[in-house]
């Protein structure tokens, strides 16, 4: 008998969470379409001083579809989205579905190389392109593709008057041979696409691994994944019409498609779009729209704490908190709670899981292993289970540390064009996330690291992530990564990079000094580099792999 037959983790739910999640809906185009007959008046998307509703919207992705179609988009093609958090990212998204394509979304940082992998990769047709990006990066990208048109929009449509400050230096840079999406959605206006019906294993995103561990892989979002995961916030975070989502995550990102995009279109409630991220701009958009939710990254919320007007917002609206993808250091939850009142909920899942395999209840605080010093990212969220296997996949009891192995219906069917990569990562529907941590006897769950992180300083294990969280609770710490480094006499040895706060000093014996007194002997970093920013992706995600890499190059040059 399996230690998780019982499943203790569902006595931490809360009453009126179901155990048991069916998709309320065949596909997000089709949970959309339902919204709009419900609440077609509702507003949707909030950028600056515009707003536009359901049934605005619905209208735009209508006219979009047909012009999508006019440039050769069919049922089955990639659509490709190159851009930042601006509407235009949901017009396109709903018009590339209701023209029966799979949206690719693009981290709009990628370069030439990375962008011509994706691109290339995924066999888009077509691409959705910020004018900035399309000069600087797209355009001599587009000839090796396949790439058969393309529709440029800009950051400044849909701003009346003066700009904000984010989009200060914003221009209009039309080009030429591209389309412009106001102009092909003006010019269908009114007209209505072929109806096109996805079924829940239809391929609703490819959205591409960050590559931290290796060449970026698209995995295949279904619209059954997307309805599930949707379903899964809304009622895991209890939001209903009187919610208003801050979209703090990038659309392009798995947490902001489901947490931002797909939560909004199904309950509905507005969503509040800023650009990008900028700490200032976002404590203002939390106050102005009174947003209640969001999910955001550890370093983002980090951000907004040691903004200059950090304390001059009135935040009282901003109650249903949560953060994801990456760890989460107990002193700063206690930091922001402390500055804002609001509790940083975890929130833990990866692209293959279509953002949420486990969540902190919204009335719960998250315990602290005792062990590890890590933050319980919460317990499975319903419909899901999730098993701690050894390196044979033998189940493991609560206590032990093993790798998270994941089921449920948020689980992606595998990798696009890449059939060995799914059976290895996901063999009969279950996947290897890669990720060791431990289950308490509570059902609590706790991310100890990345396994490929894993430090071996003379045959002891270290995880990075418990140094971190050391080096976190110094008071002049801002951000901290640590990793291996190659020791002739211990074989690795740990070494960390800080960040300092602005008003802080400290130099790299101080923070040796202060693991020290905290850490056993063979844990505590020998080298401590003191760094103005970490290398992160987009999402805030910290690159170890980078900070190795880098330091490679350094012994070896």
């Amino acid at each position: 008998m399996s230690v998780y037959d019982e499943r203790p983790w569902l006595r931490l739910y809360d009453v009126g969470v179901p155990h048991d999640l069916q998709p309320e809906h065949p596909s997000a185009l089709a949970m959309f379409s339902r919204s709009v007959e419900r609440a077609p008046e509702k507003p949707l998307l909030r950028y600056f001083d515009a707003t536009l509703g359901m049934a605005e919207t619905d209208r735009m992705a209508d006219a979009l579809a047909v012009g999508f179609a006019e440039l050769g988009v069919v049922r089955g093609d990639r659509v490709a989205l190159y851009l930042q958090n601006d509407p235009q990212f949901l017009l396109a998204m709903l018009g590339a579905w209701k023209a029966g394509a799979i949206v690719v979304p693009v981290n709009p940082m990628l370069r030439e190389e990375e962008l011509g992998l994706l691109l290339s990769d995924s066999g888009s047709r077509l691409l959705v392109s910020l004018e900035s990006l399309y000069g600087e990066v797209a355009a001599d990208v587009v000839p090796q593709t396949d790439v058969e048109a393309v529709v440029t929009t800009s950051e400044l449509d849909f701003i009346e008057g003066d700009p904000p400050g984010v989009l200060a230096g914003s221009e209009r840079r039309r080009h030429d041979g591209t389309h412009d999406l106001v102009a092909v959605a003006r010019s269908h206006e009114d007209e209505r696409p072929e109806p096109v019906e996805f079924g829940p294993d239809d391929v609703a995103f490819l959205t591409y691994t960050s590559g931290t561990t290796g060449p970026p892989k698209g995995a295949m979002n279904t619209h059954g994944n997307v309805v599930f995961n949707a379903q899964v916030y809304r009622d895991w975070v209890h939001l209903d019409e009187s919610d208003v989502i801050l979209a703090a995550a990038p659309l392009f990102h798995i947490t902001g498609l489901i947490a931002h995009a797909a939560v909004g279109m199904l309950v509905p409630v507005p969503l509040v779009l800023g650009h990008r991220f900028d700490p200032g701009e976002t404590l203002r958009m939390i106050e102005r729209d009174r947003c209640t939710f969001t999910v955001a990254s550890i370093t983002a919320f980090t951000a907004l704490m040691h903004a200059p007007s950090a304390g001059d917002h009135d935040l009282s609206s901003f109650t249903k908190v949560y953060s994801g993808g990456a760890p989460i250091a107990p002193s700063t939850v206690e930091a922001f709670e402390a500055l804002t009142g609001a509790y940083i909920h975890n929130v833990y899942g990866l692209t293959e899981t279509t953002s949420p395999s486990h969540g902190v209840p919204l009335d719960r605080r998250a315990p602290v292993d005792e062990s590890s010093g890590a933050l319980s990212v919460g317990v499975p969220v319903p419909g899901t289970v999730v098993r701690i296997c050894d390196d044979n996949g033998t189940e493991l009891p609560p206590g032990e540390v093993g790798e998270f192995v994941t089921s449920g219906p948020q689980v992606v069917p595998g990798y696009w064009g890449k059939p060995e990569e799914t059976e290895h990562a996901i063999p009969s529907g279950a996947l290897h996330t890669g990720d060791v941590g431990l289950m308490d006897d509570e059902g609590w769950f706790y991310i100890v690291d990345r396994r490929k992180d894993q430090i071996n300083v003379a045959g002891f294990k270290v995880w990075p992530r418990e140094v971190e969280d050391a080096l976190m609770a110094h008071e002049a710490v801002r951000e901290a990564a640590v990793i291996g480094v190659p020791h002739e006499y211990r074989g690795e040895t740990v070494k960390a990079f800080v960040s300092l706060k602005a008003d802080q000093e400290a130099d790299a014996d101080e923070l040796i000094s202060f693991c020290k007194e905290r850490m056993a002997a063979y844990k505590y970093p020998r080298t401590v580099e003191v760094v103005q920013e970490l290398p992160k992706t987009a999402t805030g995600k910290i690159l170890r792999r980078e900070l190795r890499d880098s330091e490679l190059a350094k012994r070896n040059g």
